[in-house]
């Protein structure tokens, strides 16, 4: 949910946190209006590197609790050492990535 949105010239400061914890941690989303960071962005999206990455508690329980709201994965729950990730495309031109056990 949104917590904060306060102009910022011709942008906004937007901020997001969960519903669950609205005191707990607080996404910035940045524009992408500088040539380079949007440059980089198509980069590591066709290179399939997530923009970001996510800790969550069991990611075989989020991966269907996403894919039942139409959230697109171009990763499945897949083992790696220790740990269980997931990546998905959040339709703004990013993957982002989920793991479990860190």
């Amino acid at each position: 949910m949104k917590k904060h949105d306060v102009p910022s010239g011709s942008h906004r400061w937007l901020t997001l946190v969960s519903p669950e914890d609205p005191d707990g941690v607080e996404l910035l989303l940045e524009p992408n209006e500088h040539p380079a960071a949007r440059e980089y962005q198509k980069k590591i999206f066709a290179d399939g590197i997530p923009a970001t990455m996510f800790a969550v508690e069991d990611v075989q329980a989020e991966y269907e609790r996403l894919a039942a709201e139409g959230v697109k994965f171009t990763m499945a729950p897949t083992r790696m050492g220790g740990l269980t990730v997931a990546v998905f495309d959040d339709t703004c031109g990013n993957l982002i990535q989920m793991v479990e056990g860190l």
